[in-house]
């Protein structure tokens, strides 16, 4: 009988090498060719060993994806919501363009699709604190009277991470910095009009 999964029985260098090497075969072979034989021979670990830290290959891309995205989750608050949203979806971009999270992160949508418990897991450690932050920021900007207070917010998200997740999905390069802008202006035109 196979153990369950126990995170707290990891050595940390083993653990940041796991992840390390899964990005890594990510970028060097693409999501569907890495195995947990070929993560694990790359991290100097045993396969044993990632399967009781690790329930399967898309938990250990997961949490590799989540680690290396800490830094964009959040939003500056400088009173210009547009510059705020640019910077966040700047620092989204520039992880994209990461070879290793950019395959990861499509394998695991993917695996997603089959495996409703990944889907769940990615939507709640990778999407949702994203998506709150977002909320947050959008709904000071309307206390802050920066955005119509009858703005709706969720259209607001789709109109803004659309094109940008549309691009990554349909493997279309990516919105430059002046794209981006141009999003974020008719994402915000869009939702500020008044009825």
């Amino acid at each position: 009988m196979q153990e369950s999964p126990n995170p707290q029985r990891r050595s940390e260098r083993s653990h940041r090498a796991t992840l390390k090497a899964a990005l890594d075969l990510c970028a060097e072979q693409g999501y569907a060719q890495v195995t947990v034989e070929g993560i694990a021979a790359r991290a100097g670990v045993s396969k044993k060993t990632i399967y009781r830290w690790w329930p399967s290959k898309g938990a250990v891309m997961l949490e590799a994806i989540d680690e290396a995205a800490l830094q964009p989750t959040g939003f500056s608050d400088t009173g210009d919501l547009a510059a705020d949203l640019h910077q966040q979806m700047s620092g989204t971009l520039s992880l994209l363009t990461d070879a290793g999270i950019r395959s990861a992160i499509l394998g695991v949508l993917a695996e997603g699709l089959q495996d409703s418990q990944l889907a769940g897991q990615v939507h709640g450690s990778l999407f949702k604190p994203r998506i709150d932050s977002f909320k947050e920021r959008m709904r000071k900007a309307q206390q802050q009277g920066e955005l119509a207070a009858e703005a709706d917010v969720d259209v607001a998200l789709d109109l803004l991470y659309g094109p940008i997740w549309h691009r990554l999905v349909a493997h279309l390069p990516l919105p430059d910095g002046p794209y981006l802008s141009k999003i974020i202006d008719a994402a915000l035109a869009a939702v500020n009009r008044r009825a």
